[in-house]
């Protein structure tokens, strides 16, 4: 398929890091952006289990970050593979599902080598980017392994190149200049996260899975800078709600030197973002608690903490992991997954059939975090 080259925007060799960024030219979007950031983390802190908050929300991450990039999956049919291959993998479910599956365990697997002490490295990336593509689609694409042959980012609908990343040759001198910057600069560490993704992204250093990588290290960084406690913030949303000006801020800094503009939208989309993962917290924060009273009335049952963190954690699973999980006897479990049914807290995905178990969906939070 031919390619039309004539609007492409090429590589800005030589002019990363910018000379100088106009702070004045964003200081309202910095201090918004920092606020917001900094209500969000602080709701972390204030969590006792923050995996009840977390898994739905890097489950949001993976769906959004990898439909940026073409890949239609649901919520529900991730949690139904995880339910059903918990710690193993199954080739034979859409390659759409493997690859977001794939994507909310690099990023996982990422945020826990970090915080145990792993160094944000480039063979830290490589690391991360051999998990992301070692199955379905991406596993040809050189899982692990840098670009060898020039790539680029295209328009497949109008068939136009719209940006040519660095070139081979230079990408290895383009890393270090990236890793240098980012260990060595002392501009605001939100400032120094804005110049790191547009960079990454230009760099473009692999074959493929360059965009859903590069929106993990802005998490990730962030947290290496200390502006977040852990290493949990999802900025994929904004990006996919405003995907042709996310595009067309990135070429313009390539195209004109125009750093201040994309350092703008960059701190209005975490603003954005941190205020609406705040929102999706707050809400499964307020129904945790809700739930906690309301099948305490409802089940007089010891297990009451044990169920509710289990199906906040797994909210589609299936009756025997709910069992062997929990540890509640099987008969009790029957009864309580009977009444949660008949009060509709949970919905029947699948009838029990044969060896295989029935499917329950914990549809309260389901509909909160659905995308």
């Amino acid at each position: 398929m031919e390619y039309n080259l004539s609007n492409a925007v090429r590589y800005h060799y030589g002019k990363f890091p910018p000379e100088k960024v106009d702070y004045i030219h964003f200081i309202q979007e910095l201090v918004s952006a920092t606020d917001a950031l900094a209500r969000f983390d602080q709701m972390l802190k204030n969590l006792h289990n923050t995996e009840i908050l977390l898994a739905p929300l890097r489950n949001q991450e993976a769906v959004i970050s990898s439909r940026i990039e073409g890949t239609i999956s649901t919520m529900d049919e991730i949690l139904q593979y995880e339910a059903d291959h918990e710690g193993t993998e199954n080739t034979t479910v859409k390659s759409d599902v493997i690859e977001t599956i794939l994507y909310q365990r690099a990023l996982k697997n990422a945020q826990e080598a970090l915080e145990s002490g792993y160094p944000f490295s480039i063979n830290f990336i490589k690391q991360m980017h051999q998990q992301l593509l070692y199955l379905g689609r991406g596993a040809s694409k050189s899982p692990g392994e840098f670009k060898k042959e020039q790539n680029y980012l295209a328009d497949k609908r109008k068939k136009e190149i719209q940006f040519v990343p660095i070139n081979p040759e230079k990408l290895e001198e383009g890393l270090d200049n990236l890793f240098s910057f980012l260990q060595n600069s002392d501009i605001p560490p939100l400032i120094k996260t804005a110049l790191m993704h547009l960079e990454f992204e230009a760099l473009h250093p692999f074959q493929d899975g360059n965009g859903r990588i590069g929106r993990m290290l802005i998490t990730l960084n962030l947290w290496r800078e200390k502006i977040l406690s852990q290493p949990h913030f999802y900025i994929s949303g904004y990006f996919e709600e405003n995907k042709d000006e996310y595009i067309e801020q990135m070429r313009e800094v390539s195209n004109k030197n125009n750093w201040d503009d994309w350092i703008k939208f960059f701190l209005k989309a975490v603003e954005s973002q941190a205020v609406k993962n705040l929102q999706i917290a707050e809400n499964i924060k307020n129904l945790y608690e809700q739930t906690k009273m309301e099948f305490s009335d409802l089940l007089s049952s010891k297990w009451n903490m044990e169920i509710v963190d289990y199906i906040f954690t797994n909210p589609v699973f299936r009756n025997n992991k709910f069992v062997s999980n929990t540890k509640i006897p099987n008969a009790t479990a029957v009864l309580i997954i009977k009444k949660l049914v008949e009060n509709d807290y949970l919905v029947v995905k699948e009838e029990a059939s044969g060896r295989r178990a029935a499917l329950y969906s914990f549809e309260p939070l389901m509909r909160l975090v659905r995308v």
